[in-house]
């Protein structure tokens, strides 16, 4: 079976100008390296494919696969994440993760706390500040947390963006309206235990991996997953493995993570990040449908690790999700067994 994989290489848009943090979504080499492995392990045949735009040129000249293994964040624009679902979608070839609707809804934070909630899953209030003048008359009770709207890898997030005040409130939102060219999230801090919660599969196939706990070790910037703790996880992060049998605030944690989950029609594999309130309870802050996947730095990763789950098994469940789901336009009716168990 002959799959394409789709990514956005780091290294080649350090080479075309762009900045350490406007590229930091992106993959190294040795995530592909990672990930093309484990799918020959697995017997397939593996395309590299690259960038948005090099799948329009293979398209074009005629390429196609029985389905794409795609990574690929894209560069502007807050559909950005949705943009390779799409063309792939226009050729029906079938691909892993999520589509373009839920792409695009998951990278607007707002409209995913609107979506989540609407389903009962608990969320902190907030706004959205397009502009200085969104700040009058704000409802929300500080402390408070702002953000761009529709960045990942925690760009944008800094101490900065735990707020007390008005005035430090406008300053940080200036700042990120400036620096990002879009609006900023605004909601009220949650001061209680950080978590991952990794999830595999599709609707009500979908389960709950497990969960990491975020904590900050000593140095590390406080009151936040920042950028730079993000960036340098290694030295100033600390990913606890955490059970729900062991830990009700886990156990609640995870039930959030798999009804927004499953709310989102998200699909394969991804993370939900959750944070306890002053009293404990979980609340769902973002929705990551389109997860890392560096073996020793992505958090879905580590997760599997810590859990005793190979990067190769990782990689066979993300696939074989993929293949039960779009089984019908792979396979012959007498063939489905076959290409979903051994393919």
């Amino acid at each position: 079976m002959r799959v394409g994989l789709t990514y956005d290489l780091r290294s080649e848009y350090l080479q075309e100008g762009f900045s350490a943090e406007d590229t930091a979504e992106f993959d190294r080499p040795d995530t592909i390296d990672a990930i093309e492995d484990a799918l020959q392990s697995l017997g397939y045949d593996v395309d590299r494919i690259g960038r948005g735009k090099s799948l329009v040129s293979r398209l074009a000249n005629g390429d196609r696969w029985d389905f794409v293994f795609n990574i690929c964040e894209g560069l502007h624009g807050i559909s950005r994440e949705a943009q390779v679902p799409a063309m792939l979608d226009l050729y029906e070839i079938p691909y892993t993760f999520a589509d373009p609707l839920v792409m695009s809804v998951c990278l607007h934070k707002q409209q995913t706390k609107t979506l989540v909630a609407a389903a009962g899953v608990a969320t902190p209030r907030s706004c959205v500040v397009r502009q200085l003048s969104d700040l009058v008359g704000l409802r929300l009770a500080y402390p408070v947390f702002a953000k761009p709207l529709a960045q990942g890898t925690s760009k944008g997030v800094s101490p900065e963006s735990h707020v007390n005040s008005l005035k430090e409130l406008s300053g940080i939102c200036q700042q990120l309206l400036e620096k990002f060219n879009e609006p900023v999230l605004i909601e009220e801090y949650l001061p209680g235990r950080e978590f991952t919660v990794g999830i595999l599969g599709t609707g009500d196939k979908s389960r709950v991996l497990g969960t990491l706990e975020i904590v900050m070790r000593p140095g590390a910037d406080s009151h936040v997953y920042s950028y730079r703790n993000k960036e340098d996880c290694e030295s100033l992060v600390e990913y606890r493995l955490v059970r729900a049998e062991q830990d009700q605030q886990v156990s609640a944690a995870e039930t959030l993570a798999l009804l927004a989950w499953r709310s989102l029609e998200a699909r394969d594999a991804g993370r939900i990040d959750v944070r306890c309130d002053a009293s404990g309870q979980p609340q769902f802050i973002e929705a990551n449908p389109l997860a890392g996947l560096h073996p020793t730095h992505s958090d879905l990763p580590m997760l599997a690790t810590a859990l005793g789950i190979t990067y190769q098994a990782l990689i066979d469940e993300i696939v074989q999700s993929v293949l039960t789901r779009v089984k019908h336009r792979i396979c012959s009716s007498d063939q489905v067994t076959d290409c979903v168990h051994n393919a």
